[in-house]
């Protein structure tokens, strides 16, 4: 892939009131319909830190769409730039995400992220500010909710609820089980993808785990990597 060095520039920030004002004023450029017409690749996304050294280690696992078979496995070590503040994901992991994604051969047609879409305070987590920035579909699959009221699924495989503003009672989410008897994930747009479509990727990419496998290998991607890299 190749990333125009301009993209970089609303990650380069040098305080948490610079990076707020940036999501807000971008946030306006989501796009929440669904811009797929064929998924072929999708690329789960995932980042570890090296604490003692200060350094991001930032994992990419492509496959293909719906077989789930890995085309490739990327990964890069970057410095950490920024501190770890709720919601302001993207500025810490960004720029690794960014210098890691132009070492993919294929591009991919969807980017799914551990973390937030607009399912986020100024609608604009980590999901939704990598999918502007690079005019590509995005989604986000997280563990834990950010922002958002929600009624808890049936605790049946694929059952889902909304998560809904607690402001607007707009719908900027789905809270979904992907197997029974584990606590669910929160599905959330990222750019140009709607929430339909989003909730039906991650049960296509599901394979009994709870965790979807886009963003599941590529967590036990970077957990090795970084075992490997204490082990040097």
């Amino acid at each position: 892939m190749k990333i125009k060095p301009s993209i970089l520039d609303s990650l380069n920030i040098i305080s948490t009131k610079q990076a707020k004002e940036i999501q807000l004023k971008l946030s306006g450029k989501v796009i929440t319909s669904n811009n797929l017409s064929k998924i072929n690749i999708v690329s789960g996304i995932d980042i570890s830190l090296l604490k003692n050294d200060k350094k991001l280690i930032c994992g990419i696992v492509s496959f293909k769409y719906p077989e789930l078979e890995v085309v490739e496995s990327i990964y890069n070590v970057c410095n950490e730039t920024f501190p770890y503040v709720p919601g302001l994901l993207s500025f810490r992991e960004g720029p690794a995400i960014l210098e890691t994604l132009v070492k993919l051969k294929s591009k991919p047609d969807l980017l799914i992220f551990d973390g937030q879409g607009i399912a986020h305070p100024r609608g604009f987590g980590i999901a939704s500010h990598i999918g502007v920035v690079l005019n590509m579909s995005t989604m986000g699959i997280a563990k834990k909710k950010l922002y958002g009221n929600y009624k808890e699924p049936e605790n049946v495989s694929g059952d889902y609820t909304y998560l809904i503003h607690p402001d607007n009672n707009s719908r900027i989410g789905a809270v979904l089980r992907t197997k029974n008897n584990v606590k669910p994930v929160f599905i959330s747009i990222g750019h140009k993808i709607d929430l339909e479509k989003a909730i039906e990727v991650s049960m296509n990419c599901n394979r009994g785990f709870r965790i979807p496998e886009p963003t599941r290998q590529a967590h036990l991607y970077v957990t090795r990597l970084r075992k490997d890299y204490k082990d040097e």
